[in-house]
């Protein structure tokens, strides 16, 4: 089988998955790309995927998207970038994920903590810590979809409104990709490809979601925000004591 056509159905598939949940087809598409793809090829294929499957998945969903809650989030994006870009490199990283893991559980289901985070919760902070986390570890894009499934009750507008912040966090990558631009086009064809499954995914996702009740999706949501965060503990613990 040609790769492009089972990298296509991947796009695809990953793309509905995000449509209709709002997360998570990204990290399964990272998972199968190094499969198929040399080392070199992985990082700006995906990055150009998942920043189509974000866009294409806003644009599907604009009039659920709470625009309101746009300027904070850039305003902290553009920070983040700025700050994360610049010191963090030099920083270690090990223990991020563990931090974001455990921010989640208790922002999702411990309620005094949830009501204490509050105080200090805002789209500025969490535009800083997405965007700049984004920068150099992975599966930030739940930091957002942690408080818009606290603040908002419409499944579409949780959904809609995330896939417009993960597109302002991915575009932060692009001086990143601007220096690997050669190995995009040299797998033009392939990228072609993935981007225009991940639109027919995004598109049919959003179709399905439109279709699938509210209170089932957003507990789905968490609870599967709820497993990632454990992921994240667990690998960091289990990273640790193999370390010592």
């Amino acid at each position: 089988m040609p790769i492009e056509l089972i990298l296509g159905i991947a796009a695809f598939s990953t793309s509905m998955i995000a449509a209709i949940i709002g997360f998570g087809g990204g990290m399964l598409l990272i998972a199968i790309l190094p499969i198929f793809l040399p080392p070199a090829l992985v990082i700006p294929i995906h990055g150009v995927t998942q920043l189509t499957s974000n866009v294409s998945r806003a644009a599907f969903s604009y009039k659920y998207v709470k625009w309101q809650l746009l300027p904070p989030f850039l305003a902290g994006s553009i920070i983040g970038a700025l700050l994360f870009g610049l010191v963090l490199y030099s920083v270690p990283t090990t223990f991020i994920p563990f931090a974001i893991g455990t921010y989640l559980i208790l922002n999702l289901w411990y309620q005094p903590f949830a009501r204490f985070i509050s105080q200090f919760e805002n789209y500025y902070l969490i535009g800083i810590l997405q965007t700049g986390l984004g920068l150099i570890v992975g599966a930030t894009g739940p930091l957002s979809l942690s408080i818009l499934t606290k603040n908002l009750k419409s499944k579409d507008e949780v959904i809609a409104t995330s896939a417009v912040f993960m597109t302002i966090s991915h575009l932060a990558k692009v001086p990143i990709f601007m220096l690997i631009t050669h190995l995009i086009w040299q797998s033009a064809g392939l990228v072609a490809v993935m981007v225009f499954s991940s639109i027919a995914g995004s598109f049919i996702g959003t179709k399905l979601r439109l279709k699938t009740h509210n209170d089932t999706v957003i507990f789905i949501i968490k609870w599967l925000l709820t497993l990632l965060a454990i992921n994240m503990i667990y690998s960091v613990v289990r990273g640790t004591l193999v370390a010592s």
